[in-house]
């Protein structure tokens, strides 16, 4: 077990994003949250499977992340779909936003997750599949199912 791996928590996945993409790159990126966001967020209640990534003017925001009002927050409660800001390095982001202008690259959000302390993004730099790209997934997995089946039932 990495060093990495005992000091974060998961708190949502979006394993859409590698069914429908091939992911090529992946970036860390911190989130800008307000108080009972973060509360929310401590308590799990977060979804990232209808979210996308946008660079907008040099900054890079993060659209469709739903995250749950927390129930003790009353007024200070922010609307659970607001676009939020992500926070990386400006030649991370020009240099997204680059493959991004080439044919078919997309940013799609693949986890969200504590490391440590804060709250990050990872930002996955994808490819849209075909769908016989996803057949062909979806064919492996029922082939490597199958497998471990027999050799289930011959021990």
């Amino acid at each position: 077990m990495g060093k990495k791996e005992k000091d974060s928590r998961l708190i949502a996945n979006n394993k859409k994003a590698y069914h429908d993409y091939f992911i090529e790159e992946k970036y860390e990126a911190g989130i800008e949250l307000h108080g009972t966001e973060v509360k929310s967020l401590r308590m799990g209640k977060c979804s990232i499977k209808e979210s996308f990534i946008k660079i907008e003017r040099g900054e890079i925001f993060i659209y469709g992340m739903h995250i749950s009002p927390y129930e003790k927050g009353n007024i200070f409660n922010r609307d659970p779909l607001r676009v939020k800001k992500l926070l990386m390095h400006k030649n991370e982001i020009l240099k997204l936003q680059q493959k991004i202008a080439e044919k078919g690259y997309t940013l799609v959000p693949l986890q969200v997750y504590f490391n440590k302390s804060l709250i990050k993004v990872e930002v996955g730099l994808a490819k849209g599949k075909k769908l016989y790209d996803k057949r062909a997934d979806i064919q492996k997995k029922d082939m490597k199912r199958e497998s471990e089946r027999e050799f289930k039932q011959r021990f």
